[in-house]
């Protein structure tokens, strides 16, 4: 009945979807715990050096719970569905790997129409939900669903994220910004008058002293 609620919901633009960073393997954890005792036929291999993944982490948990069941449904005894991830570039990528039957790959995109579950003879397992509502989800936190073959014969479904950007952190040597709590610099004290530079002095002008007439030897007149 949830599958149904939401697929509604995510046809009619309706459903809320709340990304935000998140770590993978901590996600898959959850949803393997979601499962109870079937989680245990299945195998994860997620590396924890993965950068996290900007998704809803409650939309991709049920994403995830969707993938898995499917591929327990269709392993045989023996051979449990393989969860691997890697990160390419932008993007994250999720493997959900069983050694089922398989799908032909004309028929592939037949297992994401609303009611359609390819092998079944009856609607007693349900309404074939799953695989669709996923790609919707998947598709509405920027991410991708595609089917692949598992080498050696199986399927894979390929679930590919948007990986979370990582923020700038502001450097100690950027020009022009200061970090929170460090002290501004001192202000530069005044120069000592005997530091400074000794002002350029313009040479004294004499006084003049007192004028002596001049006396006829020298071509003065004499007066009367």
């Amino acid at each position: 009945m949830d599958n149904l609620l939401d697929m509604s919901r995510l046809q009619a633009g309706a459903l809320a979807v709340f990304p935000r960073p998140a770590g993978l393997e901590e996600i898959v954890a959850r949803a393997l715990d979601d499962l109870g005792p079937p989680s245990r036929q299945v195998a994860a291999e997620i590396p924890v050096s993965l950068p996290e993944v900007r998704v809803d982490p409650a939309i991709l948990e049920r994403v995830i719970v969707n993938l898995t069941t499917n591929a327990i449904r269709y392993s045989p005894d023996g051979q449990p569905p393989l969860l691997t991830a890697s990160a390419l570039g932008d993007r994250v990528e999720l493997r959900v790997a069983d050694r089922g039957p398989g799908i032909p790959e004309p028929e592939r995109d037949r297992v994401f129409v609303p009611f359609q579950r390819l092998g079944d003879t009856d609607n007693t397992t349900g309404v074939g939900l799953g695989l669709a509502l996923s790609r919707g989800l998947a598709e509405a936190m920027g991410g991708t669903l595609e089917p692949e073959e598992t080498p050696g014969g199986g399927l894979t479904m390929v679930l590919s994220l948007p990986a979370a950007p990582v923020p700038a952190h502001v450097g100690r040597g950027d020009p022009g910004r200061r970090e929170r709590g460090q002290a501004p610099p001192a202000p530069a004290e005044p120069a000592s008058p005997s530091a400074a530079a000794p002002a350029s002095a313009e040479p004294a002008t004499p006084s003049p002293g007192p004028v002596t007439p001049p006396t006829a030897a020298e071509g003065g007149m004499l007066a009367p």
